[in-house]
């Protein structure tokens, strides 16, 4: 099997997550449409906020950006307006990711997440 048999589907959120100014832009658009079907929020922001944080390594930027290109994307293995299942698959790839390099995500960050969900989502992407 080769290698490129193992990315199939995600070729468009690799793209994506190389545009780091789209990936921002496009996050808060479809955050603040869907904010209210996730239940994984928290932790969607507080990867997004390592994933933006200077001090992140870059193999990490680019795993969490890779999963959170996956989520702003309009097409999905799922789609996300099926209820209770609509987001099992950006679900499953985040969770993959943030496992992956859950060291990297701190507390500032996850409390940054908590901030911005209290907050509201308006008032998060203004203080970006």
């Amino acid at each position: 099997m080769a290698s490129s048999d193992h990315a199939a589907g995600f070729e468009p959120a690799d793209r994506l997550a190389q545009d780091r100014e789209s990936v921002r832009r496009r996050f808060w658009i479809k955050l603040k449409r869907v904010i209210a079907q996730l239940p994984f929020a928290e932790d969607l922001l507080a990867a997004y906020y390592c994933a933006f944080d200077k001090e992140t390594p870059r193999h990490v930027q680019a795993a969490l950006l890779g999963a959170i290109a996956y989520f702003i994307l309009p097409f999905d293995f799922v789609s996300d307006v099926l209820p209770l299942l609509g987001f099992t698959d950006d679900a499953a790839v985040l969770a993959t990711a943030i496992r992956m390099v859950a060291s990297h995500i701190t507390q500032e960050h996850r409390d940054a997440a908590r901030a911005a969900l209290k907050r509201g989502i308006d008032a998060a992407e203004a203080s970006e």
